[in-house]
């Protein structure tokens, strides 16, 4: 298991499980510079979003690494205001031109807005943009198990993946049973606590055990949850350290005192409460 790693999707297609995630990553050298250090660090999975306002720097770094297009993954998301007005089409439309290529590898709906607003309805705009090839797979964030029930009863593709706050305060266990028992992949977004569990007594002991960093045992334990890992980092030195978590497997025992850590506590906002 590496870098290059995968996981078979429901789409059929096949997702590097380990990708850098660009969200709060300023537009332009910040941004671009981060890319560009993981796609030389041996990273071919970037995830962003419209709504980051990053995805033309995420474009250009990619064009300039010369990496071959297909040797990529590249997952971008539909914003809540965009449903809300029809604006699919238009939105993906300038997604795709901000990224420089004609498909995504992913397209996720980014926040489950209310039903009348469209959480629902708007999945037949998405499973048009999976049959056309512009979408290769889709898949939605911060989709909690009453929406996906509700999502699955009406869908004609069932979502490849859901990606939503996770970490070790915050386990999730609930959701991450569901997506498996019907096929889609999870895939944390901030598993690092947004940087606030890095100084964490009993991850620190692990980390210590292991010879590692705390932020490393928390991505191999998300790794042997069967998850797909894109920690957030705008430094060089994180970036290519965040990449050494396939040398070492954290015991049972460990895994459950991570696991004990839950306090089904968010960094980020609720999906049941959410305004914007």
């Amino acid at each position: 298991m590496n870098l290059t790693t995968t996981k078979l999707l429901n789409s059929g297609a096949r997702m590097p499980i380990f990708g850098l995630g660009v969200f709060r990553s300023k537009d332009g050298e910040e941004t671009y510079n981060a890319v560009r250090w993981a796609l030389d660090a041996g990273y071919r999975h970037i995830d962003t979003a419209a709504v980051y306002g990053n995805e033309a720097s995420v474009g250009r770094a990619i064009h300039d690494s010369g990496i071959p297009r297909d040797q990529l993954w590249i997952t971008t998301k539909l914003w809540n205001n965009e449903i809300r007005a029809h604006n699919e089409e238009a939105a993906f439309a300038e997604s795709l031109k901000k990224l420089g290529t004609d498909y995504v590898d992913l397209y996720l709906v980014h926040w489950p807005v209310r039903e009348e607003e469209g959480y629902l309805r708007v999945w037949e705009k998405m499973e048009q943009f999976n049959k056309e090839g512009r979408a290769r797979s889709i898949g939605v964030s911060n989709y909690h198990v009453h929406h996906l029930e509700s999502l699955l009863r009406i869908a004609n593709v069932v979502p490849a993946v859901d990606q939503v706050e996770c970490h070790p305060e915050l386990t999730q266990v609930e959701l991450a049973d569901f997506c498996a028992a019907h096929g889609i992949a999870f895939e944390p977004w901030s598993p690092l606590g947004a940087g606030k569990l890095l100084s964490d007594p009993v991850l620190a002991r692990i980390a210590e055990k292991y010879g590692k960093t705390t932020a490393q045992v928390i991505l191999r334990w998300d790794i042997q949850r069967g998850f797909i890992n894109i920690p957030k980092s705008v430094h060089k030195e994180r970036i290519e350290s965040n990449t050494q978590v396939f040398d070492f497997a954290l015991s049972d025992e460990d895994m459950q005192s991570i696991f004990a850590l839950n306090k089904n506590a968010r960094v980020g906002t609720d999906p049941e409460t959410f305004s914007f």
